[in-house]
């Protein structure tokens, strides 16, 4: 066990390392990274495609990079926004590390691009343990996922520094309760943000964008209260999942419990109890 949790500790020390780094030579150039995470077919390409045009349409330098384990299908589709966008494909790998998303900038990224668009693989799980060096990271779900989907995946939901909701045009139609849903996330995440969003009617998209482009210009993004847990109470430790080493024959184990932290720690570790997160 103390060998797969050294294993564990050491791969993720080396990620947040790169990830820290990558983060501030963007900021020195003027670069903010947005990650986005979600499960696969919850329409974030959509709505990012939505993004991405409004984005240009304000005169905002923005790029995309996306990440997909196959095909170059998602980035043909943002492509039409008129957006710079590059197409990461991770052969296998279920996630994005913070040394990938460097390597692909590295050549590509235009000069004065004020915003990156980061789409991660479509997953709640992986992608949740792995820091990007992104400023702002926004979980995603769709209203035809669950009103529990926050709770079934804590760690993904419990980090966001804001949360998205899409497909909400049909939301009716499928019967979601967004009462329940808002408590499922804030049960895991207390007090951050909940966005309603539909890449048909356009609801929301110039919302989040003014988001995005808050933090671009300086304010600070809702600090969870799973990420302060980590930084103050544990600093060495990697949340709740902690001790479980996966390796998906990538040659890449990777933990699935990981917090990321960036800026102002924000509320301790009791909000975090309070809020029935759990701290080890």
């Amino acid at each position: 066990m103390c060998r797969v949790v050294d294993l564990q500790q050491a791969v993720l020390a080396k990620n947040d390392g790169l990830a820290a780094a990558l983060r501030e030579d963007l900021a020195r150039r003027g670069v903010t990274v947005v990650n986005l995470l979600s499960s696969p077919g919850s329409g974030k390409t959509a709505l990012l495609e939505c993004v991405l045009r409004r984005t240009t349409q304000r005169g905002v330098p923005v790029a995309a990079l996306t990440a997909d384990l196959a095909t170059e299908n998602d980035a043909r589709r943002l492509a039409r926004s008129g957006a710079p966008v590059k197409q990461v494909l991770t052969g296998g790998l279920c996630h994005l590390e913070a040394d990938q998303v460097r390597a692909h900038l590295e050549g590509w990224l235009p000069e004065g691009t004020r915003v990156l668009f980061v789409e991660n693989v479509g997953n709640l799980v992986c992608p949740a343990s792995y820091d990007l060096g992104e400023r702002l990271r926004v979980a995603m779900m769709s209203v035809t996922e669950g009103e529990d989907k926050p709770v079934k995946y804590p760690t993904a939901f419990g980090l966001a520094n804001l949360v998205v909701l899409g497909k909400t045009d049909i939301a009716e139609a499928v019967g979601f309760g967004e009462a329940e849903f808002a408590a499922s996330v804030e049960r895991v995440n207390p007090g951050v943000e909940v966005l309603r969003t539909s890449s048909r009617t356009g609801e929301g998209v110039d919302t989040l964008l003014d988001r995005v482009l808050a933090v671009c210009d300086g304010d600070l993004p809702h600090q969870p209260p799973l990420a302060a847990q980590h930084r103050s109470a544990h600093p060495h430790d990697h949340g709740p999942d902690a001790g479980h080493v996966h390796d998906h024959g990538d040659g890449h184990p990777h933990s699935h419990g990981h917090v990321p932290v960036h800026d102002d720690p924000g509320p301790g570790a009791e909000t975090a109890r309070a809020a029935g997160v759990p701290v080890r």
